[in-house]
């Protein structure tokens, strides 16, 4: 996703304390101190500009959001929406996710979101896929042992890489939707993406899984 450079970005993220974490590292294993109330953890990996996190923290207020995103010119418009809508239950990290375990400790995220990832349509950048073995471990280490992996994309190619991918680590797959809107989920929360994506009638492709206990 491209943005504009925004040179007023720092400012406004070192501001904003009430929703972005600037070290992140310090609340390992404590994620839970930096929201009002103790509530399961939901984590998306890549939040773009907001829509997803913010609509979803909006639907389900006994849950605790966090979204992560590398890109800060993208991640401010996600602040911003936060503000403008006021959730208590939202957390924003302005990072790569190279490693969640220099952020999360074991066990302590409930489920993980990933949202219309880059595809990495070439071979020899598979490793860094979001579905990779490699994102796959870290993964395993900071869910819940019943923890969820919900994967969303409209890449067909990266959709069926992913399934292969769960499958080879030994994932369970629980769901597996080949046109999503189709299914018509009241819960679902689209991103930009998505939307875009869907008016011009490209399918979404929708998995969830989980690792073994």
């Amino acid at each position: 996703m491209r943005a504009r450079h925004k040179p007023w970005a720092d400012d406004y993220l070192n501001e904003q304390k009430e929703y972005v974490i600037l070290d992140p590292d310090n609340y390992k294993g404590c994620w839970q101190t930096a929201f009002p109330k103790q509530q399961p953890i939901q984590l998306e990996i890549g939040a773009g500009k907001g829509q997803f996190i913010t609509g979803m923290a909006k639907q389900f207020p006994n849950r605790n959001f966090i979204a992560i995103e590398v890109v800060k010119s993208i991640i401010v418009s996600a602040v911003q929406k936060a503000e403008e809508q006021q959730p208590s239950n939202i957390k924003f990290i302005n990072q790569d996710a190279k490693d969640l375990r220099d952020m999360f400790g074991n066990e302590e995220i409930d489920q993980i979101y990933l949202n219309f990832s880059d595809p990495w349509p070439k071979n020899r950048h598979e490793k860094r896929r979001l579905t990779h073995k490699s994102f796959l471990e870290q993964y395993e280490q900071v869910l819940k042992k019943e923890g969820k992996l919900v994967f969303k994309t409209d890449n067909q190619g990266l959709f069926e890489y992913s399934l292969a991918s769960f499958s080879q680590y030994g994932m369970i797959i629980e769901e597996v939707l080949l046109d999503l809107h189709a299914h018509e989920d009241p819960t679902n929360v689209m991103t930009e993406y998505e939307e875009k994506f869907s008016e011009k009638g490209q399918p979404i492709y929708r998995c969830q899984a989980r690792f073994p206990k």
